[in-house]
């Protein structure tokens, strides 16, 4: 009853393990937390298995969402194409209100296990430029939580916990390899085959791939 619980959002990429691996060392028990949703990169959710086991997650859920019943997305609306180079903006990979909406069902298990925090990979720095990726967004659906929760209303509210935030892509990498994150388990692609082989050519990929040559650490990342 009195182990140190945390809710972690983990999609199955690098970043989602590091958070994964980064929790883990701050002594917590890790409720791992997946969403299929449609999107056309399903191969993330073997590799959030993957991750999961072998970071000892005590828990790892799946959800199921119908994200791509709304559309809007390159990623859930194959009729999109996802873009194989630089973009101007937000770009079509951007999937409408995705981590609002991850983050409120990770609220909603968090209440429920009586865990207090919630982590999220997302990051700042190196990133596509999503909105839902921002610390004023992190911020303010911090507040929401403890306003719209039994918990946050008793002032045993919550933390949302972005520890990546603020590092480059390089930076996680290193950090993820010392926490022990073996990253051949790990799929970044937008548009990654059933098997995990990645396009090398999305946004996603792309960032990957640099944040490897800068770490210079060695590219696990299967291509096609």
């Amino acid at each position: 009853m009195n182990e140190k619980k945390a809710v972690i959002l983990l999609s199955g990429g690098l970043d989602s393990a590091t958070v994964v691996a980064l929790a883990r060392a701050e002594g917590y028990a890790c409720y791992t937390l997946s969403f299929d949703y449609g999107q056309r990169h399903r191969a993330e959710l073997r590799a959030a298995e993957r991750v999961a086991q072998q970071l000892g997650a005590v828990t790892h859920k799946v959800i199921g969402l119908d994200l791509d019943g709304i559309g809007g997305s390159a990623l859930t609306d194959t009729r999109i194409s996802v873009p194989e180079g630089p973009t101007d903006g937000i770009p079509v990979t951007y999937v409408p209100a995705r981590n609002t909406v991850f983050l409120s069902l990770a609220l909603g298990w968090a209440e429920v296990l009586g865990a207090h925090d919630i982590f999220i990979g997302v990051n700042a720095v190196d990133y596509s430029g999503y909105p839902d990726c921002r610390p004023a967004f992190i911020e303010g659906f911090e507040r929401l939580a403890n306003l719209a929760t039994k918990l946050g209303v008793e002032g045993r509210g919550f933390r949302i916990q972005a520890p990546l935030q603020y590092m480059g892509k390089a930076e996680i990498i290193e950090v993820g390899a010392r926490a022990g994150v073996d990253f051949s388990l790990t799929v970044s692609c937008y548009q990654a085959d059933w098997e995990g082989r990645a396009c090398g050519k999305c946004d996603s990929c792309r960032l990957r791939a640099a944040g490897f040559k800068e770490a210079g650490v060695a590219d696990p990342t299967p291509y096609r």
